[in-house]
């Protein structure tokens, strides 16, 4: 259990760093591309897409699916220990796709972030001036019914309690 923990956690950050690496530069993915598909099919110089990044989420999996059996057939050919079981194989596989999931919400993120921290600080600007000015009113109103309270509001001297008790014959 400790072993497959420790590489759930490799693996998620073995497909942080592949998407990273993807997303400066897809060059093994064009080359693939260049001897896959014809002139024509061939994908264009501007478009970024990599084996994991821009994909969607099977080919994603079936990627690194690929990758991985690769992998443990090259290990088990140069190890001949049994090291490479399903659960350590599905252990890499789904750490590996988090991994990818996990670079993409931060990059989508950090690009947000950059692309709206001007706005984000003029709204903080006027969030904080119109709390200022909520405060004021709420000052201002609050002193005014106050006052409003005592000018409206002078008591008429009636009978006490004592007096109206005494009227009804509860009190002698």
């Amino acid at each position: 259990m400790t072993l497959e923990l420790i590489i759930f956690i490799a693996s998620i950050l073995f497909g942080a760093l592949i998407y990273w690496r993807e997303s400066h530069g897809n060059g093994l993915y064009r080359f693939f591309n260049k001897l896959m598909y014809s002139k024509e099919l061939q994908m264009k110089s501007t478009d970024k897409t990599g084996f994991l990044y821009q994909q969607k989420f099977i080919i994603r999996l079936v990627f690194i699916g690929f990758l991985f059996i690769i992998g443990i057939i090259v290990t088990r050919f140069l190890i001949p220990i049994d090291i490479a079981t399903i659960s350590i194989f599905a252990s890499m596989i789904v750490g590996t796709l988090v991994g990818t999931y996990l670079a993409n919400f931060i990059f989508k993120s950090s690009e947000v972030i950059d692309e709206k921290s001007d706005s984000i600080e003029d709204m903080v600007h006027d969030t904080i001036e119109k709390g200022k000015d909520f405060i004021e009113d709420l000052k201002t109103k609050d002193s005014e019914e106050i006052v409003e309270e005592i000018k409206e509001s002078p008591k008429v001297k009636g009978k006490s309690a004592r007096e109206r008790l005494k009227d009804k014959g509860y009190l002698k």
